[in-house]
């Protein structure tokens, strides 16, 4: 147990599952108290309709050896968000990390914008798009009361793929895309407050609708290589929260100031590993691999 971001507070917006929920676990294995929030508790889901909570959660940044704090939250509500924001200030009177991580659409893949539900698409910019602005307007001036603060807007694909790449769905290009834009956004607001913003993408998370999809389990996810032969590639959601812990305990973090970057890059950079001790490297493969057509063959890629 590490204790080195003992005394620093975090919030992970969007943390019942997923991506959030590792990253949420990482920072409290390393001694933060970090503020859970997503719109599923134990008495109410969300639209998702998935069981994970966000006291499961923050039971689990407890477990880890920090402190966690689950606050149901709709991030499109400003007034939630607002008042999630007061409560931070006068509980621990600073914020020292945001992680925007807030997503939950339904995403209507290989159909064009016009074949596609218009009210669907709509929502899924709302809840990807939005839901991040909304939080930073409220949360960063706290942020910006203690220098050094790290903004970390996660999203699916690097800003240099994303640029190249159709991801498959109009909303769901647009939405991804828009994120990483905002961390390079939000770098330049921040910079003359001493604070920084990155994008930062996980590469293919094994997130616990995926392992349902490819009906594994963490435990037995290579099972699912038989069928797809690419998930060979895939990563914990450990990994992106060691990727964001490592991130928080620079303190030459500004350095990577407006960047786009991925768990693969930063686990080079910073010398962490994925739960089975590999260094995956997702965009790099896909890239390289799966993309052109190869077969599927992970050497060198993790």
């Amino acid at each position: 147990m590490g204790t080195s971001l003992a005394g620093k507070v975090a919030l992970v917006a969007g943390a019942t599952r997923g991506a959030g929920r590792g990253i949420a676990t990482e920072l409290g294995a390393e001694g933060a108290t970090v503020y859970v929030t997503g719109r599923t508790s134990g008495s109410q889901r969300s639209e998702m309709n998935r069981p994970e909570t966000i006291e499961e959660t923050a039971a689990l940044v407890d477990r880890a050896g920090g402190h966690g704090i689950a606050v149901q939250v709709d991030h499109l509500v400003p007034s939630q968000v607002s008042r999630l924001v007061a409560r931070i200030r006068s509980e621990q009177g600073a914020l020292h990390l945001l992680v925007n991580d807030i997503w939950g659409a339904r995403i209507e893949w290989n159909r064009s914008v016009w074949e596609s539900s218009l009210d669907n698409g709509l929502h899924t910019l709302r809840l990807a798009v939005d839901t991040h602005a909304i939080t930073s307007h409220y949360a960063i001036p706290l942020l910006i009361e203690t220098p050094g603060g790290l903004v970390v807007e996660v999203t699916d694909g690097t800003t240099a793929y994303n640029a190249d790449n159709y991801r498959v769905s109009f909303f769901y290009d647009l939405a991804k895309t828009s994120v990483n834009r905002m961390a390079f956004a939000l770098a330049h607001e921040l910079r003359p407050h001493h604070a920084t913003a990155v994008s930062l993408t996980p590469g293919w998370l094994r997130s616990e609708a995926m392992l349902q999809a490819h009906g594994v389990t963490e435990a037995d996810w290579r099972d699912a290589i038989a069928h797809s032969p690419h998930f060979a590639i895939s990563e914990s959601p450990t990994y992106v929260g060691r990727a964001v812990a490592a991130l928080a305990q620079d303190p030459e973090v500004a350095r990577w100031n407006g960047q786009s970057l991925s768990s693969g890059q930063l686990a080079q950079a910073y010398g962490f590993t994925d739960i089975d001790g590999s260094r995956p490297d997702a965009w790099r493969y896909l890239t390289e691999v799966q993309d052109p057509g190869l077969p599927a063959d992970v050497t060198g890629y993790r």
